[in-house]
């Protein structure tokens, strides 16, 4: 098998893995910081979180003392840096200030908003955004930081824009400053609130969850399911991915360790090298809308719609099983095309023996849905995760850990969500700025008049932001800023469901990861596969299709993501839908009982979508077309390929 440096990899496509490997004498730093960070969440976690500000307060600025510590002001300094630089030291502890000075004049600051807040306030709030914004870059990069920057320069200078649609009277510096550092609607916004209560526990499941060696585990599963069936390689690529976004939410991440093992696979079964990457970047991108363990984003959708994060986790499971079998069916397609068969029976691994020795590992997130699903709310259901998941580590030798196994499993929990942390803080203040200056309501007018209020246009000029966004933005911030400004004019001007809506914003920011030109999930599986790198992306959005259909789908009939419905409607849309991907897949790679025509392509392709569209007459008309390429298909003498679809999935 072929040998993958995926720490090259994920250096070169993913900011967060771009940190320093020698800390020199401030190693003990950044574990104290670690593991007090970790703790503390834990602690609040079981005896309840302390007021909003405070807790944002701790949680973003160790954060921030950390990321100064562990990543460098330039890419490549972290393997020419022998030890932290001064300056970073500064930076650190100065971080640390500007935040703690929050939590020391509490009191004082409260007052201040009323009577007006001191130069001394005003600077500190200065230097607490300009480092945010830096934090941000390190980890995160450079666009978030030039639209963060655009919206702070819009709230200050907004009186000189000439349109009458976006300009607004304009704040002074002290005002926007103190606001966006001081106020609720700002940095330590409701993003930050979520990620300090919500998100990292739940980051730090998935790093104790690793610990048991559950990621092998979903392979081996993956493997023993459908390794068998045409194919095998790629659906136990995309089954083991699927399995991976139960508990964990990093496209590009997912995409390295899970495409590190089956990226080499699949290319030695006989998939073109652009094709296995795609099937593995588009799997793992999935892993953001596989519930339990969703996006960060989807933890503030909940804040947003006012629902628990059970109604959240409810309604993207059909969407995500749809997402994911589009996928399995077009490596099925290709499979088929190229007569790709399964692993022979002998070089697979047994189901049985894989759960009767390992199947205990599945404890923690079963209890993670169970918990959800009764009512718990998320925090508590994280924390209870967090202990089975240590429990079930205790279980065999290999997996155990000793006090500073447990140290280093601590202080991993806290650097996993830094390039979070910081992204939800950036984003809470283009989200602040939305809320001082008006933009959303001027932005909803903006589309309103652009789409010449017809939804269609209204959804597609949002789709394209989403995705223009998403090439510099990560998931969160894009959701953040999207929700912000464009769900409330779909759902206000066209009364659509709201969680629709939230959804629709949420999938197409997610997606942007395998969506040329800027695909940093596809980059880092063509990096693995050694695949052209763009011809990657192309064909992960021709697998990944289902993710470009069905958010229209259940914004104009929101019955796949649980909005006013019955059991027998519910269950009619599943199965067309699952119809209707077997055919947008077929028309897709260009293959059904045969190799298809132009034209085969174009009627499946269009019965697929009348199928996946949640209506009678549409579903049965889809049906019937697909009835008659399969017969023309059955007919035909030409057999390129098997000539019939053994549908294995």
């Amino acid at each position: 098998m072929e040998q993958v440096d995926t720490r090259a990899l994920l250096e070169k496509y993913d900011k967060e893995h771009q940190y320093r490997l020698k800390l020199g004498k401030w190693v003990w730093l950044v574990t104290f910081l670690g593991v007090a960070l970790t703790l503390f969440h834990l602690y609040t976690g079981y005896f309840g979180t302390m007021q909003t500000q405070i807790q944002g307060a701790v949680h973003l600025g160790t954060a921030l003392g950390m990321i100064f510590l562990l990543f460098p002001a330039k890419k490549g300094l972290q393997k020419k840096q022998k030890t932290v630089p001064w300056y970073d030291v500064l930076f650190a502890f100065t971080s640390l200030y500007v935040t703690y000075h929050k939590i020391f004049f509490f009191d004082s600051l409260l007052q201040s908003r009323v009577i007006g807040y001191s130069t001394v306030d005003m600077i500190i709030s200065i230097l607490g955004i300009l480092l945010v914004l830096e934090a941000t870059r390190r980890t995160v990069g450079l666009p978030i930081i030039i639209v963060a920057s655009v919206a702070i320069l819009y709230a200050i200078f907004g009186k000189f824009i000439p349109t009458d649609i976006l300009s607004h009277p304009g704040f002074s510096l002290e005002r926007t400053a103190t606001n966006l550092w001081y106020r609720e609607s700002g940095v330590f916004g409701t993003p930050v609130q979520i990620s300090a209560k919500f998100i990292f526990l739940f980051l730090f499941f998935g790093v104790i969850l690793v610990q048991t060696g559950i990621g092998q585990f979903f392979n081996d599963i993956a493997f023993a399911i459908t390794g068998r069936f045409t194919g095998g390689t790629a659906k136990a690529a995309v089954a083991a991915s699927a399995l991976q976004g139960m508990i964990s939410g990093s496209s590009v991440g997912n995409t390295v360790a899970s495409g590190s093992f089956t990226i080499p696979m699949m290319k030695k079964a006989g998939f073109k090298p652009e094709f296995a990457a795609a099937t593995e970047a588009s799997a793992s991108t999935g892993g953001q809308i596989m519930p339990p363990l969703m996006g960060a984003a989807a933890f503030i959708m909940m804040e947003y719609l006012g629902v628990p994060y059970s109604s959240i986790m409810l309604a993207a499971a059909i969407p995500a099983v749809l997402y994911f079998s589009g996928i399995f069916m077009g490596t099925h397609f290709e499979a088929k095309k190229l007569k790709i068969f399964g692993l022979p029976k002998s070089e697979l691994p047994s189901f049985r023996k894989l759960m009767a020795r390992n199947g205990f590992m599945l404890i923690p997130p079963i209890i993670i849905i169970t918990t959800l699903l009764v009512g718990f709310t998320p925090q508590r259901a994280a924390l209870l995760g967090v202990v089975s998941a240590y429990l079930v580590s205790l279980v065999r030798k290999e997996t155990r850990m000793n006090f500073k196994q447990t140290i280093n499993v601590l202080e991993q929990g806290a650097r996993v969500a830094l390039p979070v942390i910081a992204a939800v803080a950036t984003a809470g203040i283009i989200a602040g700025v939305v809320s001082m200056t008006g933009l959303g309501s001027k932005f909803a007018a903006g589309i309103i008049a652009l789409a010449g209020g017809h939804l269609i246009f209204a959804l597609f000029f949002t789709m394209i932001a989403c995705l223009i966004l998403g090439m510099g933005l990560p998931t969160t911030a894009n959701y953040v800023v999207t929700a912000s400004v464009a769900a409330p004019a779909l759902i206000n001007e066209f009364g659509l469901a709201p969680i629709a809506v939230h959804m629709f914003v949420f999938y197409f920011g997610i997606v942007a990861d395998i969506t040329p030109p800027v695909c940093l999930a596809a980059y880092a599986g063509a990096g693995i596969a050694r695949a052209n790198p763009f011809k990657t992306g192309m064909i992960a959005v021709k697998l990944a299709i289902a993710a470009f259909i069905i958010p229209y789908i259940f914004v104009y009939n929101p019955i796949l993501v649980l909005v006013d419905v019955s059991l027998f409607k519910l269950i009619l849309a599943i199965v067309t839908a699952m119809l209707g991907m077997m055919a947008v897949s077929s028309a897709m790679i260009g293959f059904f009982m045969k190799k298809a025509y132009w034209w085969e392509r174009v009627v499946l392709f269009v019965a697929g979508i009348m199928l996946i569209a949640p209506q009678l007459i549409s579903s049965l008309i889809g049906i019937c077309v697909i009835g008659i390429i399969w017969f023309i298909q059955k007919r035909r003498k030409d057999n390129v390929g098997n000539d019939s679809i053994q549908v294995s999935v």
